[in-house]
């Protein structure tokens, strides 16, 4: 946000802010004014000139230890001393959220705290109106879920930020808490759609997520989730739609991070699906090693083999189709399946020195040999074409176990970018 000086409304005797080098900023009271230039008596005791395009209004008001929330800011320029005030009551009392007007921030607290998220805490955002409790996530859904009652106006919430800021926990809590409010049982034995749609969370997470610098779950990729309901605002139909996932990580990882999580799971799966696949040791694959993070303290890619497994059981996925999952192509086109592949043929194409493609012409086929350098950016040109077909594929079959309503009356769509 531009920081704007009312330098038209400064007089003798109004309150402002100043920076300062070396306590970034001073408050004081202007004491003389003469042209574009003023005179502060700083709270410090000190004397300042300066500019009054580099001075900011501030509120006489403002209380020495800052405020608990930014809604409370009378100028949104209110500079960083009350962030630094914020975060030291975070670190202090769990306090990691703020509002700008219906705008949540949350620094990412890099701890588990479930009794922020629990059942008695949505119960208590229940009807609320946004701001009279503590930011939290449930008052941005509850906010957006009444609007859609009320006023029978589809939403829509935008989680933003930067990689490891926190967004995809912050979109789970959001589905969880519509998914409270909205949720249906007709049968008590058949799952809801918003059970479907978390429990599919794990399937995206293993093929869509990676760990990067600043995060060891990272989404790789673009996410709307559409929530439809019907005209009694009960939750009757989900779909997800994904976009822009980053397929060169399928072929090159910068050190410090890894490639997608499904990788690793298949490499530490059990005996029996190792020996079957042909898997080994992460560190014998070239899309594997060149980043010298294999392993990670936080994530258990054994349970997180058997978890995504069950996830997959979950959204409806045969076992047919998990061992199968190198399946591509689109509907009614010919599929490409590895088992179809005659493995000595296939082991002898990639050690050879030489890889060749063919042209096909009426008169003739025309074979021309690349180089090794070629023939390498080929396979990886492949190896990416494939992978975006799978996540394309893993996505349809959650789609379709989840179950679309197409006469829902209203959505509360959900992107996470």
């Amino acid at each position: 946000m531009a920081l704007q000086a009312a330098s038209s409304a400064f007089m003798i005797g109004s309150h402002v802010w100043l920076e300062d080098p070396s306590d970034a900023w001073v408050d004081g009271e202007v004491i003389e004014i003469n042209g574009d230039e003023i005179k502060v008596q700083c709270t410090s005791n000190k004397t300042v000139v300066a500019k009054t395009s580099t001075a900011y209004p501030k509120d006489p008001e403002f209380p020495p230890s800052g405020v608990d929330y930014m809604t409370k800011l009378a100028y949104l320029h209110e500079p960083g001393r009350n962030v630094l005030m914020l975060a030291a009551k975070c670190s202090v009392f769990n306090l990691f959220q703020t509002y700008t007007g219906s705008i949540l921030i949350a620094v990412n607290p890099f701890q588990r705290l479930p009794h922020l998220y629990d059942m008695q805490v949505m119960k208590k955002y229940n009807g609320v109106a946004l701001g009279e409790l503590s930011p939290h996530p449930f008052a941005v859904a509850d906010s957006a879920y009444r609007q859609m009652i009320n006023e029978s106006i589809s939403q829509a919430i935008l989680v933003s930020g930067e990689s490891g800021a926190g967004k995809t926990e912050s979109t789970k809590m959001l589905m969880c808490y519509l998914a409270y409010m909205g949720g249906r049982v007709d049968n008590a034995e058949e799952r809801s759609v918003e059970q479907k749609v978390l429990e599919s969370n794990p399937v995206l997470e293993g093929f869509g997520n990676a760990k990067t610098v600043r995060n060891n779950n990272s989404s790789r990729f673009g996410k709307f989730v559409e929530l439809q309901f019907d005209g009694r605002g009960r939750i009757s139909g989900a779909a997800i739609r994904t976009y822009l996932l980053e397929r060169s990580r399928v072929c090159q990882v910068s050190d410090r991070e890894r490639n997608y999580h499904c990788f690793y799971m298949l490499c530490a799966a059990p005996k029996e699906d190792v020996d079957k696949y042909k898997l080994g040791n992460p560190r014998t694959f070239h899309y594997l090693n060149q980043s010298n993070c294999i392993e990670m303290d936080a994530i258990n890619d054994a349970e997180e083999y058997l978890a995504t497994r069950k996830a997959m059981n979950v959204v409806g996925m045969s076992q047919e189709e998990q061992e199968m999952l190198s399946l591509i192509g689109e509907k009614n086109q010919t599929l490409l399946n590895p088992r179809m592949i005659n493995p000595g043929v296939m082991r002898s194409l990639l050690k050879s020195p030489y890889a060749n493609v063919f042209f096909v012409t009426r008169d003739a086929t025309i074979t021309k040999a690349l180089d090794p350098i070629a023939a390498a950016l080929s396979r990886d040109a492949l190896a990416k074409i494939v992978y975006s077909k799978l996540f394309d594929w893993l996505v349809e079959k959650i789609n379709v176990a989840i179950g679309q309503d197409m006469e829902s009356k209203f959505l509360i769509g959900v992107l996470v970018e």
